[in-house]
């Protein structure tokens, strides 16, 4: 194969995805009525956790405060905890979802980090495989993500686990 199409990844480099360049994306989307079309999987009262629309591997996903802040020690107790508590959840749905080995759990603090957008603090979840990295990532700098985001979204509501003490 010479070359590998993927037009959905044009606004994200000419850096128009968030349809408002000059605002925040993690504090846009939640702020709309549309959870399904910005694949929002779960709210919770400080954070939310959202599909990684440019995914590392299948079932990547976010957990976000609403919080617009830098940093995770500018987080109030309750938000921290919350984070946490959806971080063991979305460990639970994707471990329902997709049976991986492993896992990454993780932020970039700052754009020295790599942090993609460093004014709003957010931690990833990367479900993981043995041998996951395939030659595309290591020759040409890209991942095949083989399943369609609409469908991890669907694939992460019907597996989401109920929230602990509920």
């Amino acid at each position: 194969m010479q070359q590998l199409w993927s037009p959905w990844r044009m606004p994200y480099l000419r850096g128009t995805d968030s349809g408002n360049p000059a605002g925040c994306i993690f504090c846009d989307l939640p702020a709309q009525d549309a959870d399904a079309d910005n694949f929002i999987v779960r709210r919770g009262r400080h954070v939310y956790v959202i599909l990684n629309r440019y995914p590392y591997n299948n079932g990547h996903m976010m957990i976000v405060p609403y919080a617009h802040v830098p940093s995770f020690e500018q987080l109030d107790a309750p938000a921290l905890a919350e984070l946490m508590a959806l971080s063991n959840e979305t460990l639970a749905a994707l471990r329902n979802m997709y049976h991986p080995q492993a896992f990454n759990l993780g932020a970039n603090i700052g754009a020295a980090a790599g942090a993609g957008i460093a004014d709003h603090v957010h931690m990833h979840v990367v479900p993981r495989w043995a041998g996951d990295t395939n030659f595309m990532a290591t020759v040409a700098g890209t991942r095949v993500i083989p399943e369609d985001l609409a469908e991890t979204y669907r694939l992460a509501c019907q597996h989401w686990p109920a929230p602990a003490g509920a």
